[in-house]
């Protein structure tokens, strides 16, 4: 039975009540509840969503210093996920890694991360002055992915490092593979490490029995969640979960306010508060739905010649922690095609749009959203694709294997690599543009990613390997996007 208190949505009806006040405005935004909006805009969304676009009022209060029904919704937030403090976020993720790395590190402090993390850990290293050491997750051939960090590199990177105390890990990670947090989290804190997680991709998992446990109920210190990734929030909101104790919390809101802007849109705002009350309340039974299509899209996926959907069992036999069943992570290699053109097929000639593609995949999110008819559309053209491509080769991992990112010289098991100069000194330094083929050798300046997921192939101060840069032109050809390159495809590296 959901709290009784999970039901209220304090947040909404607040801005609710303001609007049918129909009180005359003289202040922001200008638009005045819709008056002044374009009117193709009015007629295709509607009047409603304008005379709720409020800003800073009394009656619904400021997000820069909560006292009322801001505040009362965070703490209903708190309680659902099981955080001491909870808080809005209105820059997504980005923001919230941001600002955890910021409230626990001061400058030239290290910090601990799983390489496969967001580029956004690597501008809060950027904006603390920070230093960072990797853990690599492993490269599985048969899978032709990357996994996630195991329990083992995480000892060894702790173990490596003693005086680092920050691990900064991200799970689940864009595939849906989770690192193994109920190992992980606990040695990590009994060796003094306050343990920070990207949960972007996770903000339903401590919603159903039958999802991976989420890294709040594992001991995370601080996790930020992207509530418009699975559930019910909209584009750009999020929220940040903390235990007091070992976080001061009061300067993590204090960083939040420099973060964040002063103009927040209420409508992202109440989409967080009514997203955390569908989870609280239904979140089981919409969940189970949306399990119920993953696993039957999933079987029928995995009876398409030529193309494999990845399954728990692939990933718990290889030391990760669990898979969430949503994500539906579908290998295409056998069809002899890439992950990009049947993105495109798909997007082109049926009208589907996957969430992203790799050389090997195209990744599929299953929400609450989904309907079945959407599902049984998606297997149907996966079909219609694979029938036209039955005599193809398949595509070969060693074409574009992702690079590991060990230097030569060093044992791909010990996990680790050095960054040659703190992302800070080198985001700042006196750079030049250089084209990509030539800069071998050369540190970078930049954060260059292959987007999505947005998962660093260069952070600023590593030296760029011939790997890297091979793997960059190739996946550019492709058809996938490199981000943090001039538009002139020139690369900046350190002079």
């Amino acid at each position: 039975m959901p709290d009784p208190s999970q039901y209220k949505t304090p947040l909404f009806d607040a801005m609710v009540s303001l609007a049918e006040s129909r009180k005359i405005s003289f202040h922001t935004p200008g638009h005045k509840s819709g008056k002044g909006i374009a009117t193709r805009f009015v007629k295709y969304v509607g009047p409603n969503i304008f005379s709720i676009d409020l800003t800073t009022l009394d009656e619904v209060d400021s997000l820069q210093k909560p006292t009322g029904v801001i505040k009362e919704a965070q703490e209903l937030a708190a309680k659902a996920y099981g955080a001491d403090r909870s808080f809005f976020l209105l820059n997504g993720t980005t923001v919230g890694n941001h600002a955890m790395i910021m409230t626990v590190c001061n400058p030239g402090d290290g910090i601990l991360a799983a390489r496969n993390c967001h580029k956004s850990v690597i501008a809060g290293a950027i904006l603390a002055g920070a230093r960072t050491q990797f853990i690599y997750p492993a490269m599985d051939a048969a899978l032709m992915m990357s996994m996630n960090v195991t329990f083992d590199s995480v000892r060894r990177g702790i173990e490596t490092h003693p005086e680092i105390k920050i691990l900064f890990i991200t799970s689940p990670n864009y595939y849906g593979i989770c690192a193994d947090l109920e190992r992980i989290i606990p040695f990590a804190r009994e060796r003094g490490l306050l343990v920070l997680v990207d949960e972007a991709h996770g903000p339903h998992l401590g919603f159903h029995p039958e999802l991976p446990k989420s890294a709040l109920s594992c001991g995370a210190d601080m996790v930020v969640q992207s509530t418009h990734k699975i559930i019910g929030g909209m584009t750009q909101a999020s929220m940040m979960h903390a235990r007091e104790g070992r976080v001061d919390v009061m300067t993590l809101a204090g960083v939040l306010k420099v973060l964040q802007t002063t103009s927040p849109s209420y409508i992202l705002m109440a989409s967080l508060d009514l997203a955390r009350m569908q989870m609280a309340t239904e979140g089981e039974k919409l969940l189970s739905k949306a399990l119920e299509l993953a696993r039957w899209a999933r079987a029928e996926i995995n009876g398409i010649r030529g193309i494999g959907c990845l399954e728990k069992k692939d990933v718990l036999t290889r030391g990760m922690g669990d898979l969430d069943e949503t994500k539906l992570a579908i290998n295409v290699s056998g069809l002899g095609m890439t992950g990009y053109q049947v993105s495109q097929a798909l997007n082109m000639e049926h009208d589907i749009q996957v969430e992203m593609a790799d050389p090997f995949h195209v990744l599929v999110i299953v929400s609450i959203g989904d309907r079945k008819e959407d599902v049984s559309r998606l297997v149907d053209a996966l079909r219609e694709i694979a029938r036209g491509r039955r005599a193809a080769k398949k595509f070969d991992w060693e074409q574009v294997r992702p690079p590991t990112g060990i230097p030569q010289g060093r044992s791909e098991a010990d996990g680790l690599k050095p960054v040659n100069r703190p992302p800070r000194d080198a985001f700042f330094a006196m750079h030049e543009l250089v084209p990509l083929e030539e800069c071998a050798g050369r540190l970078s300046s930049e954060i260059v990613t292959v987007y999505p997921p947005g998962i660093p192939m260069l952070v600023p101060g590593e030296v760029i390997t011939e790997d890297v840069v091979s793997y960059l032109s190739r996946v550019s050809a492709m058809g996938g996007t490199v981000d943090g390159l001039a538009e002139d495809g020139r690369i900046g590296v350190v002079k």
